[in-house]
């Protein structure tokens, strides 16, 4: 069975600039790492469980570009309740459901990180870091876009800490809309029979658990 298809190898040559050398060095440390972190093809619900419980990550809809729509509820995330392991593999979970979840021809996912109610006790720079290091290194060119939203003043704090680790490209991808624009901000991008409720849709939030992918039966060649 082929490892990488000609899809994942031109994202990570696009994230390497077209650079080959920069390329094929990258593709072999994810696929080392998929073998560790992802041996049987997929990571099952019963590998996650204590994350999901915390019911903090959601997907549903696509936007006007057919891309799968992600909803992160920071709020529900606790540092004290994470294990680094587990949510690495969470973390692995989660990119793994939003790209078996793309239409044809589609390759990344759009995300809405809601910060309501966010405080320190979510304030997880380890995990946000692992996290990234998984999204930037092993699943390069498939986020396109992330809306900041309701975003507390104690947050651009872990913020600062964090912005450094964020390679050139992705950062651009970020973008921290205030209350008063975010219906309309949401809406040119998103259709409003494809944006959740909560935000002035009309989609009910799925929990990335319960939503539609082949995640827990499809190996990686499929995610194309």
């Amino acid at each position: 069975m082929q490892e990488v298809d000609n899809f994942t190898m031109r994202r990570f040559l696009r994230a390497r600039d077209l650079d080959i050398n920069k390329a094929s060095s990258m593709i072999l440390k994810y696929l080392k790492w998929r073998r560790e972190a992802i041996p049987r093809g997929f990571i099952s619900e019963e590998d996650v469980q204590n994350e999901l419980r915390q019911e903090k990550m959601y997907m549903q809809g696509l936007d006007k570009k057919g891309r799968p729509i992600g909803v992160l509820l920071g709020a529900k995330h606790y540092s004290s309740k994470r294990n680094l392991e587990e949510f690495k593999r969470y973390a692995a979970y989660v990119l793994e459901k939003l790209c078996t979840s793309m239409p044809r021809g589609q390759e990344m996912f759009v995300i809405i990180a809601d910060l309501q109610g966010w405080g320190y006790s979510n304030c997880d720079i380890r995990g946000c870091l692992a996290g990234l290091e998984i999204m930037q290194n092993y699943y390069p060119e498939r986020l396109g876009k992330v809306f900041v939203i309701h975003v507390p003043y104690l947050f651009m704090k872990a913020w600062k800490i964090i912005y450094p680790f964020i390679d050139n490209k992705t950062r651009k991808k970020f973008v921290f809309v205030e209350d008063k624009n975010l219906k309309s901000t949401l809406l040119g991008d998103i259709e409003e029979n494809q944006l959740p409720e909560i935000y002035g849709g009309k989609l009910q939030l799925v929990p990335i658990d319960a939503s539609a992918s082949c995640i827990t039966e499809t190996p990686i060649t499929s995610c194309k």
